[in-house]
């Protein structure tokens, strides 16, 4: 611990713990903001999941506050925002990592218009409205930094995920959008692509495997240049130095965290 973010208040959007083997993003990003010295208001739609992540933070001496929020809605934004002040007088960081993956796969013929509306709403709306949200906070302290989880798909496309494929870029889009609005203002907006990550919602995909986990993680990570997954404290460490003051001229970047997989042809 370094205390890059001593004094430092964050919303961390997504920071439930996942079902399943190891650690998500969100809840690493939570765990490693904290362990900076940040405060954090954990929000997510499962309670349960993120006290899970609240009890982790405090484990290792840290401060953090569960919020249940929809942040596909706009009421639940502005709430998230107004406990946020209500417990500790300030917003410095806001982390979006809430997203979701296929639940219909396939091109545009195999998508309905319940499923595209699911899958913009929760993967793009929602970082417009939690932007939205801060921003008047972070405007008048003329200081703020966002982090927006993208994904590699949203420049790496796979027919199969036609409306993921679209939620990211427009990830993409918002996050430089919005980082040339603020640039003179204070204000640093950034996203992150993850790769392959070894997180729990990669047991997703082990059925494609016959169920074998471990015959799933191979294949993944044969297909990494680096031959490995990453590990969600990979994301997690990139979105602290996001964050912090190291990266004070960085904005409007969408950044690779990917074992090399953009680089491949």
């Amino acid at each position: 611990m370094s205390n890059r973010l001593k004094d430092q208040v964050a919303i961390v959007a997504g920071a439930g713990a996942t079902a399943g083997e190891g650690i998500g993003n969100g809840q690493a990003v939570a765990i490693a903001y904290a362990r900076e010295g940040a405060s954090v208001l954990l929000v997510d739609l499962n309670v349960e999941a993120a006290q899970k992540t609240r009890r982790m933070i405090e484990e290792v001496g840290g401060e953090a506050v569960v919020f249940q929020a929809d942040v596909s809605r706009a009421f639940d934004c502005q709430a998230m925002v107004g406990r946020c002040l209500e417990a500790f007088g300030q917003v410095d960081i806001l982390h979006n990592n809430v997203g979701i993956e296929p639940k219909v796969f396939g091109g545009i013929l195999s998508v309905d218009e319940a499923s595209w509306d699911l899958q913009i709403n929760v993967n793009l709306k929602s970082m417009f409205l939690t932007c939205r949200a801060v921003l008047p906070e972070m405007l008048k302290r003329k200081k703020g930094a966002i982090v927006n989880i993208s994904s590699i798909s949203a420049e790496r496309f796979n027919p199969n995920v036609f409306v993921y494929n679209i939620s990211k870029a427009g990830v993409n889009a918002l996050t430089r959008s919005l980082a040339i609005e603020t640039a003179d203002k204070g204000i640093r907006v950034n996203a992150i692509m993850p790769g392959l990550i070894d997180t729990p919602l990669v047991d997703r995909h082990k059925d494609a495997y016959g169920g074998d986990r471990e015959k799933m993680r191979r294949a993944r990570e044969e297909r990494v240049p680096m031959k490995k997954m990453g590990e969600s404290w990979d994301i997690a460490n990139t979105s602290v130095f996001l964050a912090s003051d190291e990266a004070k001229y960085i904005t409007g970047q969408v950044l690779a965290v990917d074992g090399g997989y953009m680089c491949k042809i």
